[in-house]
């Protein structure tokens, strides 16, 4: 017996020793990667920001899309320079992908993070973190996740830029969100039992810290990822401010719930073709890793982010108000035309006609990124024998976030690395550590 305690003890000191030397390990590379930047100014310097003259010229720069009129034709001209706030769990991983095909198929210039494929989150934005910025500089697309500030952001683009996000029902964000980044938030390791997202929903302060290690991920994340405070309560009025201040700075609010009408809404606004809006589902869960919520657990997940449950209602409304705009009957058509041509796609791409496991998919280049310890994302096969018309859509297509930057020649060596720790050692480490809390 005092051997087998020993050998727990020993197992315990070795764990821990393995975490804090990773937790340093991750804070020396995050000061390495971090700009030094001066705060922010309560308002812009003019040579901080992009210049409307150098702004033209950019845009000068462009390819027109063919389908399109020029410019004071009087008909709609597309939209280059866009704002995508990327928020988690919203299958805001394909619309990253549809912009990285639409701005590298325009020549766009992007304002891309370095070393990592996030600007510093969760920290908030700042001007500094985009790769070689100069105050001054004009980029086209500002896309990858970053915690929204609305102030430096405006710095990098035109005053006519889109500002596009997209929301998910908040329940279904929670149990996506909750086994997906549980693994990396130390508060919920000592829940015991097989169903941990219930003894959470009916405990939740039990084993939330609100100033706990990442513990942002478990409450209100559409809220946080925003840069609001998300240990607010539904009845907090800070919210209605919130949402007034949400409204200003976006363009279009997509619903995740409603994907494909929110996309017929933002090829209509952004004045883009049908071709450019066709898409794959990234980053899907295996059905096996998603648990259903009965009635009472959805509503003690809306209870627990009642927050974000504002957000959501709110700007599920302004989209259905914009359908009715644009036409009932006018989108149902779009809708299934975009269907159609997703579905000939898919034929003509995916080897088997959808997604796989993990371990199932034979190109490393298609591979998404997992969760800590878990292989629970889905990727596609690329057929061997696809037209070579089509080969080049198709890759691009079926192209994880990572591997994409990658090919837009961005610098991933943090996160490659963080990658790398993740797979090798924090996902041994993290259940022996699991086991004595």
């Amino acid at each position: 017996m005092l051997g087998i305690k020993g050998y727990k003890c020993t197992a315990l000191i070795r764990g821990l020793v393995l975490w804090i030397l990773l937790t340093n390990i991750m804070l020396v590379l995050y000061c390495f990667t971090s700009p030094t930047s001066a705060p922010i100014s309560p308002r812009a310097a003019p040579e901080d920001t992009c210049p409307l003259r150098l702004a033209r010229t950019l845009e000068k720069n462009q390819t027109r899309p063919p389908h399109l009129p020029e410019p004071g034709s009087g008909d709609c001209s597309p939209s280059f320079n866009v704002v995508f706030m990327k928020t988690h769990k919203t299958a805001s991983s394909t619309i990253l992908n549809i912009l990285f095909r639409f701005g590298e198929k325009h020549h766009l210039k992007f304002a891309f993070p370095d070393g990592r494929n996030d600007f510093f989150y969760p920290s908030p934005f700042h001007c500094s973190q985009v790769k070689d910025y100069q105050p001054g500089d004009c980029f086209n697309v500002v896309c990858n996740h970053m915690r929204f500030n609305h102030q430096e952001v405006s710095k990098l683009l035109p005053p006519t830029a889109m500002y596009i996000t997209i929301l998910r029902d908040p329940a279904a964000l929670f149990e996506s969100s909750f086994h997906y980044f549980r693994n990396v938030v130390p508060s919920t390791w000592s829940i015991r039992g097989e169903n941990k997202l219930q003894e959470f929903l009916d405990h939740p302060r039990s084993y939330y810290s609100p100033d706990g290690y990442n513990s942002f991920y478990m409450k209100n994340l559409l809220s946080f990822d925003f840069g609001f405070d998300n240990n607010m309560e539904a009845d907090d009025p800070r919210i209605t401010e919130n949402i007034r201040e949400l409204d200003r700075y976006f363009d279009l609010v997509l619903i995740a719930e409603h994907f494909e009408e929110s996309l017929i809404l933002l090829k209509d606004k952004l004045c883009w073709s049908m071709e450019d809006i066709l898409y794959f589902k990234l980053n899907a869960r295996k059905s096996s890793s998603v648990s259903e919520l009965s009635p009472e657990l959805r509503a003690k997940a809306l209870e627990w982010n009642g927050a974000d449950w504002r957000l959501y209602q709110f700007f599920n409304a302004t989209l259905w108000a914009k359908v009715e705009r644009y036409g009932r009957e006018r989108m149902k058509r779009e809708v299934e035309e975009l269907r159609r041509r997703n579905a000939e796609m898919e034929e003509i791409c995916i080897d088997g006609g959808g997604a796989v496991e993990a371990p199932h998919i034979r190109d490393r280049h298609f591979k998404p990124w997992q969760p800590v310890g878990e292989l629970s994302i889905l990727g596609y096969n690329l057929k061997e024998n696809v037209d070579p018309e089509f080969r080049t859509v198709c890759e691009k297509m079926l192209t994880p976030e990572i591997q994409y930057l990658s090919d837009l020649g961005v610098s991933l060596w943090v996160s490659r690395l963080w990658g790398w720790l993740k797979d090798t050692i924090i996902t041994k480490a993290v259940p022996v550590i699991k086991v004595f809390l």
